[in-house]
């Protein structure tokens, strides 16, 4: 009953928002065209407030799992009964979907929106997924990590799920003398994959949490992540320095200007989109 409840609402609110994939992207697909793979959930279980860890199982189809090459590409999910899409990002990295065959996702439970309707799902339901979508974050262009040290990273809410997938996949952090993680959030219960830090620092990360709206114990940094970055006036080289963004647009293209004054080449500045 609650799930067809969740239907209804859907149907009424179609214009939904459900994941910070920029729009330009969305709109040059079209879905009547996808191929759409049929596969059971594993997983659906909270990740922080308002956002859902979702495993789904592609081992019956080798060929999507084996697509998945490289950290920041997305695709579209379908769930029953709906044809609206949701476009999301792939949050494990591309070594899990080649071993055991399952895709991994951070998914933001929008109201009215497909994605909320999957995140009320259970393990078993049937999801279909297109194709692997875009080509990800070209770690080439900062590389070799001898020669790119400083890599500084930004996201900011769901956007971390494709970062995830970055760092896990691996990029030569623990090969250079400078990475950082900006990862921004409203507080500490909006904030997922706290559990991971630990793993990611040892991987050569630094983790710099930044929350816009912390409660009164926070000691860390405030606001956005963007004046973080500008307020910890870390000296780099710019010609040695790369940057991934993931997150919102006003963030990117702030985050964007800054880098561009500060010297660091447009090419060297990655985005999943």
């Amino acid at each position: 009953m609650a799930f067809l409840k969740l239907l209804a609402r859907h149907h009424n609110q179609l214009s939904a928002q459900t994941c910070r994939l920029s729009v330009a992207a969305a709109a040059a697909v079209l879905p009547d065209t996808a191929i759409w793979t049929p596969a059971p959930l594993i997983t659906v279980s909270p990740a922080a407030r308002s956002l859902f860890h979702v495993a789904i199982d592609v081992s019956d189809s080798p060929e999507l799992a084996v697509s998945h090459t490289r950290a920041g590409q997305y695709l579209q999910l379908r769930v029953p009964r709906v044809a609206k899409p949701s476009f999301l990002a792939i949050a494990s990295p591309p070594s899990l979907a080649a071993a055991r065959g399952v895709f991994e996702f951070l998914v933001k439970s929008v109201p009215g929106s497909t994605a909320e309707l999957l995140c009320n799902l259970r393990k078993g339901d049937i999801v279909e997924l297109s194709h692997i979508m875009g080509n990800g974050f070209d770690i080439d262009r900062i590389s070799p990590p001898e020669k790119f040290q400083t890599v500084i990273i930004f996201a900011t809410g769901s956007g971390i799920s494709p970062i995830r997938s970055l760092i896990e996949a691996g990029f030569g952090a623990d090969q250079r003398s400078d990475v950082r993680l900006y990862y921004g959030a409203r507080n500490l219960e909006r904030m997922a994959y706290q559990d991971r830090f630990k793993n990611w620092e040892a991987s050569g990360v630094d983790i710099v949490p930044v929350l816009s709206q912390p409660d009164d114990t926070w000691t860390g940094d405030s606001g956005f992540v963007q004046a973080a970055f500008s307020k910890a006036k870390r000296t780099f080289s710019p010609r040695s320095t790369g940057a991934v963004l993931c997150g919102r647009r006003r963030m990117a293209e702030e985050v964007t200007s800054v880098l561009l004054a500060n010297g660091v080449p447009a090419e060297k500045i990655l985005k999943n989109f």
